[in-house]
């Protein structure tokens, strides 16, 4: 059975959602003042329709990771140097967690709702294993790189959106400092100097 293209109406109100949770991540204080209710009136949207779409709050933060995160995902997956796949690892693994890092400083909010969303380990989430999976990856072609998994493991605490959020609060943390002191702290780890 071919598979059923969504109705006009659900694609438009499910761009208009993602709009409205956009708009509301970006000017909130805290994660948890952006509701189900406030994202459906924003959108103009019946909470029903959310949950059609989108299941629940942490189905509607996935979704809008996603959205936002593509730009990135196919840069990693398909995209010149320095993410793409032909960049050699030690490399490729810096500018990963760099753009990790100003992803998640340029969607600090909505990381923070995300990695705080569900009754599960952040660290069994999907965009987690993702992730740690192809730094793993990297990793294991470093010479000299010991357990790959534990330091992938290292290497994306360092990005979390809770230290993040922590750094970028503070007079230090500024996004170049922050950056110059990931791309240190991993040039450390790989045994490089930071490029």
């Amino acid at each position: 059975m071919p598979e059923r293209k969504p109705r006009k109406d659900a694609a438009r109100n499910r761009q208009a959602v993602l709009a409205a949770a956009d708009a509301l991540f970006a000017r909130c204080e805290s994660p948890e003042g952006v509701t189900l209710a406030a994202v459906a009136a924003a959108a103009g949207v019946g909470k029903g329709t959310l949950f059609r779409a989108f299941g629940d709050r942490p189905g509607l933060l996935r979704a809008l990771y996603e959205a936002r995160l593509e730009p990135v995902r196919e840069a990693v997956e398909a995209g010149p140097p320095p993410l793409g796949p032909t960049t050699p690892p030690q490399q490729r693994v810096p500018a990963l967690l760099d753009a990790l890092l100003c992803f998640k400083l340029d969607n600090r909010r909505l990381m923070l709702a995300l990695e705080e969303s569900g009754s599960g380990s952040p660290y069994q989430a999907e965009h987690y294993e993702r992730w740690h999976g192809l730094l793993d990856a990297m990793l294991g072609q470093i010479p000299g790189v010991t357990d790959s998994d534990f330091t992938a493991h290292a290497l994306l605490a360092a990005t979390r959106a809770d230290l993040v959020e922590h750094l970028a609060g503070h007079e230090r943390g500024s996004r170049e400092r922050m950056r110059a002191q990931l791309a240190t702290f991993t040039a450390r780890v790989l045994g490089s100097a930071p490029s």
